[in-house]
């Protein structure tokens, strides 16, 4: 079975928390880590064992921060 992966570049990201909002799996999280250089708080990847690969946090992503992986 694939594993998927999602990659966020926490530099890129503005909080905005439109992925959180549009992955049906719930695996990402606001976020409460450090803030990135421009002072935001980049959205983390939680429990990337159940991305069933849907590409949908990556299509709402309006700055291009996140990437989703397949590995077979």
């Amino acid at each position: 079975m694939p594993q998927i992966f999602v990659k966020i570049d926490a530099e890129k990201c503005k909080g905005c928390n439109l992925c959180v909002e549009a992955c049906p799996k719930k695996i990402l999280s606001s976020g409460r880590d450090a803030r990135n250089k421009y002072g935001y708080r980049a959205v983390t990847a939680n429990g990337s064992e159940d991305c069933t690969g849907c590409l949908n946090c990556a299509l709402m992503c309006p700055d291009g921060a996140i990437a989703v992986y397949k590995r077979q």
